[in-house]
């Protein structure tokens, strides 16, 4: 058994080149000899978003507070709370964030495939985000 305990490991500022606004990311685990999953707690500041982006094994988020917005290229922008669970495919281009007025935070987990669980896109235009 491993225990990571909390506060143990240092959050960082989302890079400019995968997000638009302030975001932190704290890690929770990450992919190793037995394990191909990485876990993410990122909380997003009001109107803060990621860029678009696919995961090569899909992604699972789990909305923990806040109130958020997530969109698959094509879709609608939809409204994310606390409780939702989305799931999105291996290869769905996408992004989520938070609402224009609040912030949202969310546990993102995701599969790697040859070292990779994520690619990242172009960034969200402020259009995009508006739906």
């Amino acid at each position: 058994m491993e225990i990571k305990k909390n506060s143990s490991q240092p959050s960082t500022k989302g890079p400019a080149d995968w997000f638009t606004g302030a975001v932190r990311i704290d890690p929770l685990f990450q992919p190793n000899a037995s394990r191909r999953a990485a876990g993410l707690s990122v909380t997003f500041e009001p109107g803060a978003r990621t860029a678009w982006h696919t995961h090569p094994l899909g992604q699972t988020l789990i909305v923990t507070a806040g109130c958020g917005r997530a969109q698959t290229w094509g879709g609608p922008v939809e409204e994310i709370r606390p409780g939702d669970v989305i799931w999105i495919p291996p290869g769905e281009k996408h992004w989520h964030g938070a609402a224009p007025t609040t912030a949202m935070t969310h546990i993102a987990t995701q599969d790697q495939l040859d070292g990779k669980v994520v690619d990242w896109l172009e960034h969200v235009s402020d259009e995009q985000y508006e739906g």
